[in-house]
Order: structure tokens, then C-alpha cells, then sequence
């Protein structure tokens, strides 16, 4: 079973990376800055910044956090959606020698002290929208330093000032806020500008950033990813990706839809730092959920990657203007993050002419660890293969690996895979083997070409009258149904089977019934595996990024 899955990889991707040219992540970063400078490198409410912009504005903010004494790996959140300043505060703490901590903007004062505190940021880069969270618990936190952004910022006076009215004042969507001591964005930007950078001695092995995982498991930990993590995970990508770039290559530039936030790592990778190593524009979307917006956006642009959910793409789908989109140049389109759907992904290629390739990952493997060959030509419903210097082994619970098609827990090795959690060796000791594998919790099948089915995650496992019931399956039957447009599949208790299966479900014909899904269930489902319960919603609890959380569909019926 050694490295079956090379024998399947596409023509031209080797089976392993080399990045002892490098000595960090600024220095990669840096390559870029130099070989694109006149080209745009992200752009957000029709305003662009170039890669030379953005060099010199990341190098004055990395100079400001010097020159306030912050020793080298100190730590320092953004706290951002994605707009201008996010990618010149994060290659700017990259620069400075500190580590980027990403903090979710919507989270409640309750998680944002959690991860201050656990972290022991110094200093924080903050839109204004959020500041009234941070005012309620940075005292009990260690951070001197705040840096306040507004909307408008970056855009120019007169729109920046027409933005920043609109979003303060209009939409009243700055909650006031007293952050005493904290300085604006365009202000720390000028009085940085008599401040140079002073040198900073990197090893591949400091922490690039501080990569909280999702809450969806508990409470929150940081995965440590070192400049080695991130340069490994960004050269590996780039391989994987360089056949779908060839195949349609033109001398226009590349432009990246970046509508996952940046403090994901997803969206962080493969939009912000392999878009930047590609050369690419990446239009960044602050509020994809305005769907309407969303797609006015995409209508100026022909695009030609395309990273999202499956939520994303669904919810795409379902908006009337979308198809009229020009999709003539899209070479990309990604799924990951959570399980594709096979309707959506059919329905996609339908529409765009583009097949959806999953891929996988986590926070802790920085996070591509496989990925589908781009030379597929449809929706396989696996994760593919593992990417350049990684290894995938299915192990049962005692750790052992288990022969080909039978399903067991997906552990990872590789150089993308985390140095551990910070300050917290005891959960690291529990999913890191001895010889350096991370077991993910995903339980997985992979057949005799080394590409790898996901069946559930370990917890959300149902178990009816002794047979295992995978979420994951019952959810892509159902989302088949035309009259469903979401679903989520948990277990309940029940006296007489120990679970049974519940269903919760967004129609899309407002005529649907529980009988009709019954009836088809029945027809599609083994006895155990059918619905017992059905709830219609108006919609379903999801993960900022739109990832839904059955943990919080089943803690509901606790409560109860």
C-alpha cells in the first residue's frame, strides 16, 4: 500500500517538493512583491491595490509594530473580513517576525477573549464594525497595541468618505465603541512612514500563524503552522494546480474569486498565498452572503479561479441572476472545507462548464493534504489523492492501518501537517502518532488507485440498533430531492434503537411535505438509514465561512 496514489497522479506533477530554497514565508512573500509588482494584487469595491502597493504599505506596518517593542514571535491578531487591509496587515506581521493570529469578526465577546487570552496577542489589527467586541474584554487580555480600520480606508477620499457614511451612518453598521489609545489605519500607515524595517532573523520553524480551529469540536485550539507548513502547503498547491493553469494558459492575468474569508485557512492558502506566488488578482468579496452583490461583482470580472463551500455554490445557484455570469475563462473551480454535494456539483458544471474538484484538508495540515487530479472531467465524490510529500493511512482504532476499502480513521503525514497546539501539549499528544501522522477524525475509505472517499466525521456518526449511519450519505440522497434546496442529518435518541435519524431541511418548493420526503426516502435509503424525524427550517445554523453545524442541531434536542 506504499504511495499507491502516485501511480495515479496527473502527467507532470512530481510526487515531491523541495523547498530548501527557502528560508520563511517573508521571503516567499517577498519573490512576489518583486516579480508582479506592477500588476494588482487584490482588489475590493473596484478599488486595487498593486503588489508594489502592497509591498510598501505591508513593510511600513511591520515597521510601525517594531518600532512599539514587540519582541520577535510575538503574536497579533486580525480581526477583519476580507477587505484592503487585511493582506497588508498579515504580510506585514509576517514580515515584522511575529505570528499572525486570525480571529473570526463575528465572533461574540465570549470566543474573542478566549482567543486573545490563549494566544496572548500583543496587538490587534480590527475593523471598526467589530470594535464594540473587543472593547468589552480587552482588559482581560494582553493586548497594548489596536489598530482600528474603517471601510473606506483604502478606497480614496471621496469614495472612502461616501463608503464610511453609508456603512456608519445609512446601514448603521459601526456599533460605537471606546478603544482609548488605539490609532486608525491610515494613520499608523503615515506615521510609519519616516520607519524602516529592521532585519529579522527567520527560521522555518517559527510559528507563522496562529490557526484557531473552527469551535465546531469544542473549544477552540490554535494550531501552530511554521513558515516551513505554509511555504510547504503553498509550493504543493501550486504543482497540483499547474496542469488546469496550462491547459487554458493566457498572458492576461489571472484574477482569484477570494469569498471565503482570509482568516480561514482555506481561503488564506490558496486565494491569498498561492494567489500571490501566481502572480494573480484576487477580488475579495467582504460579504459574500449579499448573494445579489455578490454576483454584481462577478459580472465585471471574467474569473478563472474559483475556491468555495458547497453551501457557497448552492446558495449561488439559487440566485436568478447568476447564470448570466461569464464564466468563458474559469480553469478552477475548488470545493473544500466541507463535504461536495453531488447535485450542486453537477449543477455547477452545468452552468459554468466547470467541474467542481474537492479537495482536503484542516487547520492543522495548513490545509491542502489531497486533492482531484484538474485533468478529472467530472464530480467524483472522493477527496483524491494526497498532494507532492504527503502520505494518507487509514488506521482502525488501535492506530493500525487497515487494508484497502475498509474505512478507518484518515491520519496525515507531511510537512504541511502542524508543529502542535499551542500551549497545549496534552490535545496534541492525542492526535499526533509517534511517528508523526495527525489523525484527523474523518473516517475514510480508499480503494485500490489511492484516491479516498470520506464516509463521516468519527462523532457525527450515527449508530441505529447496532449498524453505522453516515450523515454525510443520507445528506447527498436528500439533497437530490428538486424540492430541497439544504439538509442536515443528525442523531437523536430513541428508546427503541439507541439513535435514530433526523433530518432538518430548507425547501425550495414551499409545497413540499414530510410525507413526500418520507416516500421518497423510503425508496432511496435502507430501513435503518431513513429519517425518522423530519424538521423543516427557514434556514440552517452555519460556521461564519458556511460550514453547517450539526453539533448545534443536536445540542438543540438536549435542551429540550
Amino acid at each position: 500500500m506504499d504511495k499507491i496514489w502516485l501511480a495515479s497522479y496527473p502527467q507532470g506533477v512530481p510526487s515531491e517538493i523541495d523547498i530548501s530554497q527557502y528560508k520563511s514565508l517573508a521571503q516567499l512573500i517577498d519573490e512576489s512583491f518583486k516579480k508582479f509588482a506592477d500588476r494588482p494584487a487584490f482588489m475590493c469595491m473596484d478599488k486595487s491595490i498593486t503588489f508594489a502597493e502592497l509591498d510598501a504599505m505591508s513593510l511600513k506596518l511591520a515597521a510601525w509594530l517594531q518600532s512599539k517593542g514587540l519582541q520577535k514571535g510575538a503574536r497579533v491578531a486580525i480581526m477583519m473580513p476580507n477587505v484592503l487591509q487585511y493582506p497588508i496587515a498579515m504580510t506585514g506581521i509576517i514580515r515584522a517576525g511575529y505570528s499572525v493570529v486570525n480571529v473570526n469578526p463575528l465572533y461574540t465577546p465570549r470566543e474573542l477573549e478566549h482567543q486573545l487570552k490563549d494566544s496572548g496577542a500583543e496587538a490587534i489589527f480590527i475593523l471598526e464594525n467589530f470594535a464594540t467586541t473587543l472593547e468589552q474584554v480587552i482588559a482581560k487580555t494582553n493586548v497594548k497595541h489596536v489598530v482600528v480600520a474603517s471601510m473606506g480606508d483604502l478606497l480614496g477620499t471621496l469614495k472612502g468618505g461616501i463608503v464610511n457614511l453609508v456603512v456608519r451612518h445609512v446601514k448603521k453598521m459601526v456599533p460605537a465603541f471606546s478603544l482609548p489609545g488605539s490609532i486608525s489605519f491610515n494613520s499608523m500607515l503615515s506615521s510609519a512612514s519616516q520607519l524602516s524595517l529592521k532585519p529579522v532573523q527567520f527560521s522555518m520553524d517559527d510559528i507563522a500563524f496562529l490557526q484557531y480551529t473552527g469551535g465546531t469540536t469544542g473549544v477552540s485550539k490554535g494550531a501552530m503552522l511554521t513558515h516551513r507548513n505554509i511555504v510547504a502547503n503553498v509550493i504543493q498547491a501550486d504543482f497540483w494546480f499547474q496542469p488546469a493553469l496550462k491547459k487554458n494558459a493566457s498572458h492576461e492575468q489571472m484574477t482569484m474569486v477570494c469569498a471565503l474569508p482570509l482568516y480561514h485557512i482555506f481561503a488564506l492558502t490558496v486565494c491569498g498565498l498561492m494567489g500571490m506566488r501566481l502572480g494573480a488578482m484576487n477580488l475579495l468579496i467582504p460579504n459574500p452572503r449579499d448573494m445579489p452583490g455578490f454576483i454584481k461583482e462577478l459580472m465585471k470580472h471574467k474569473v478563472d479561479m474559483f475556491p468555495a463551500l458547497n453551501t457557497l455554490f448552492n446558495g449561488l445557484l439559487n440566485q436568478p441572476d447568476f447564470a448570466k455570469v461569464d464564466f468563458s475563462r474559469l480553469k478552477v473551480s475548488m470545493g473544500g472545507g466541507m463535504a461536495m454535494q453531488k447535485p450542486v456539483a453537477d449543477r455547477w458544471a452545468q452552468v459554468t462548464g466547470s467541474c467542481i474538484y474537492e479537495g482536503y484538508g484542516l487547520s492543522e495540515t495548513s490545509p491542502i493534504a489531497s486533492a482531484n487530479p484538474f485533468d478529472a472531467t467530472e464530480y467524483s465524490g472522493n477527496i483524491g489523492l494526497p498532494i507532492p510529500s504527503t502520505e494518507l493511512r487509514i488506521l482502525d482504532d488501535d492506530g493500525v492501518p487497515v487494508p484497502l476499502g475498509q474505512s478507518g480513521e484518515i491520519a496525515i503525514r507531511g510537512p504541511q501537517v502542524m508543529a502542535g497546539y499551542w500551549n497545549n501539549p496534552a490535545e496534541t499528544a492525542k492526535v499526533m502518532t509517534l511517528d508523526g501522522f495527525f489523525k484527523t477524525g474523518d473516517i475514510g475509505v480508499m480503494d485500490e488507485r489511492g484516491f479516498t472517499k470520506i464516509v463521516d466525521r468519527k462523532k457525527d456518526m450515527i449508530l441505529v440498533s447496532g449498524f453505522n449511519v453516515f450523515p454525510n450519505e443520507i445528506e447527498e440522497v436528500v439533497a437530490m430531492h428538486p424540492g430541497v434546496m439544504e439538509c442536515a442529518c443528525v442523531g437523536v435518541p430513541d428508546q427503541h434503537s439507541g439513535e435514530a435519524v433526523k433530518l432538518y431541511v430548507v425547501k425550495k418548493d414551499p409545497a413540499l411535505t414530510v410525507e413526500d420526503l418520507l416516500d421518497y426516502c423510503k425508496h432511496e435509503l435502507t430501513g435503518y438509514k431513513k429519517p425518522k424525524h423530519i424538521e423543516f427550517r427557514s434556514e440552517l445554523p452555519k460556521t461564519n465561512v458556511g460550514k453547517i453545524l450539526r453539533r448545534q442541531l443536536r445540542d438543540e434536542k438536549k435542551v429540550d
